[in-house]
Formats: structure tokens, sequence, C-alpha cells
């Protein structure tokens, strides 16, 4: 057996510690060799203990966890796991968090919650194990103009991409190649609710398409993308004489509600070689199994390389099924998805 992660508990709230220390060292793979209440001790604390991982709140008095982030990104870069509050400012501070380098985020309890912060340890450990150590950069690297309306003519193709762990900053490099009239764009990306739409609202603002939370009913468009919302239900395609999405009520599928193979499986159903899919960073299996549908349905599939992610789960295991018709690095993706979609001639796919 491999060493225990070692952990570092930063929270401002005795309460919220105690809480996040018992769950941590409930599995026998995770240590909590430390905890701080504020930026000048776990500073202090990090400089002691050399942590593999840190969780941190955002919230926090003197230095809130963004301004901390951003210090351990420049002067000490490491897997930081934030922890937010479930509110629309919670959604809107972690996803900066996460665009800023931090590996990945969880929600804070409801009061009487019965099984808080149940996925943080395998988190923890996904990023124990990553040995991907960020690198923050003062300004955010210089991204290519999207392809105009006059250089891409948007074929009959629908799109559908799944990502986990590494999302946020993959579905962003991903997208802002995207021109305006592209391809209809479905979504399912593991994020706590709430943070879905923030998401949504944050890449429609960076993005030329228009990009929004999913809606049941809502028509699959040129020029739109659609983010499955995080919660209770999952999203599929449906309709074939008026492809729509349809946000259906069912238990969670890989341990994810919404689920990638559930996305996946009805793009298969719906369009069969009439779509592209595209599997991004994230820990564990969802979608592996369902982009081999779509492959077998004679669907173009594509692969985030093992390089470019912050975990190489999702990718690998869709990989080593054969689901993955070519691995690329993240930044060539999206010129690639817009290359299989576009129409050949007047009236083609």
């Amino acid at each position: 057996m491999s060493a225990p992660a070692r952990v570092l508990v930063v929270d401002d709230s005795p309460t919220m510690r105690g809480l996040i220390t018992a769950v941590l060292n409930s599995d026998p793979e995770v240590s909590v060799i430390g905890q701080a209440g504020d930026a000048m001790e776990a500073r202090a604390a990090i400089k002691q203990l050399n942590p593999d991982v840190v969780t941190l709140d955002i919230e926090m008095p003197n230095m809130n966890g963004l301004e901390f982030l951003e210090k351990i990104m420049r002067l000490r870069p490491m897997p930081v796991i934030m922890v937010s509050t479930m509110t629309h400012h919670g959604a809107n501070a972690t996803l900066a968090a996460l665009e800023i380098g931090a590996f990945d985020c969880v929600g804070k309890p409801a009061p009487g919650e019965r099984r808080p912060f149940m996925d943080l340890a395998e988190k923890v450990k996904a990023a124990a194990r990553s040995g991907r150590r960020f690198t923050a950069t003062s300004a955010p690297a210089p991204v290519a103009p999207p392809m105009s309306v006059h250089e891409y003519r948007v074929g009959r193709k629908v799109v559908a991409i799944g990502s986990s762990t590494g999302g946020v900053e993959a579905l962003i490099t991903v997208l802002q190649k995207f021109p305006q009239n592209c391809p209809p764009t479905v979504i399912t990306q593991h994020m706590p609710p709430t943070f879905t739409k923030s998401f949504a609202e944050r890449l429609n603002r960076i993005c030329a398409p228009v990009v929004e939370e999913a809606t049941d009913g809502a028509r699959l468009e040129i020029g739109k993308i659609y983010l499955a919302p995080g919660g209770e239900r999952h999203m599929q395609v449906a309709n074939p004489s008026a492809p729509c999405c349809r946000l259906i009520e069912k238990e969670p599928v890989n341990g994810h509600r919404p689920s990638v193979d559930v996305l996946f499986d009805s793009v298969a159903e719906l369009a069969g070689r009439n779509a592209v899919g595209v599997i991004l960073t994230g820990m564990g299996r969802d979608g592996a199994s369902g982009l081999l549908k779509m492959r077998g349905a004679g669907a173009r599939t594509i692969g985030q390389n093992e390089k470019t992610c912050v975990v190489y789960g999702m990718p690998r295991v869709a990989y080593e099924l054969g689901a993955v018709e070519q691995q690329l690095p993240l930044g060539s993706i999206g010129e690639e998805v817009l290359k299989l979609t576009a129409a050949r001639k007047e009236g083609t796919e």
C-alpha cells in the first residue's frame, strides 16, 4: 500500500475543520497532517509540513481563499481543493479559483446533510496521485481569436463533450475556439448545483457562441452551447425530428448526476454518425462506455491526451476501451472539432 495522501485543512471555522478532518481521516489512504484557521497559519503550516494536498476555504478573514491561492500557485504550486458555499457568490469565486489553478472543488454541506463531503477523499487522493504542480501566470495565456462566420460553415453534426476534474480550464480552452455559428453542442461537466449556472454565465461572457445552462425541452440550435445543470437530473438529447435537451430523473450513473454516459448514450441513439464526441480530463470512467457507443454508431470521437489532462482518468478508460478515434492535446481539440463538423459543400453535412 502506498503512503497516505498528506493533507492540510484550511478553514476559519473550527467546526468545519473538524468535519473535513473526520471525513478525510476515515479513509485509510488519506491522512490530515495539520489544520489552519487563516492564511498566515496556513502559510506557516505549508512550509513546516509540506503537504501533498491543501483543502482551502474560499471565505476567510484577513486574506480570502482566492488571494491565498494566487500566492500558493506563484510561490509554491501544489494541488489545492477549494471548499465553497453553495451560493451564487461562492460558485463564482470557486470558478475563479479553478481558473487560477485549483485542482477541484467541493461544496460545503447543507445543515443536516447525511453524508457531507462524500467525494472529498477521492478528490484528495486523485490530487495527490496526479503529481501535477500548477504554475500561475500574471496574465492568461493568449487565446487565438475564434473562427469567423465567414471562415466556418456549419454542417449538420451535433457535438457532445464530457469532462470532470480540470474541466473548467479545459472547456474554456476548447470553447473559446468555437465561432459564433458553432454546431449545437451539449456538455456534461461534473459540478455541484449552482456552480453550473455560474459557469455557463462565465462561458457565455468569454465565448463567441451563446452558452446557457440547459433547460428541459430546449431546442438544439446552431450557435448555442448547452451545459447540463448540476443536481438531481441527467441530461439527454431527444426527439429526432426536432432535437432538444431532456432533463430526466434517474439514479446516479458511475456515481454522478448528471452523468456523461447518459448524455453520450442518448447522442449515439439520436445522432449516430452525425455527431462528434469529446472526452476531456476527469476522474473515474464516466463517459467511456458512452463514447464507445457513439463511435460504434458512426460518430467521430476525440480524447484529451495524458500530458494535458489534470487527471488522465476518463480519457484513459475511453482510450483503453477503443472509444477514442484520436487522442489530442487540449489546445488542438477545438480546431479538430470544427474540422469534423464543417460542411464540406453546400447542402452536405
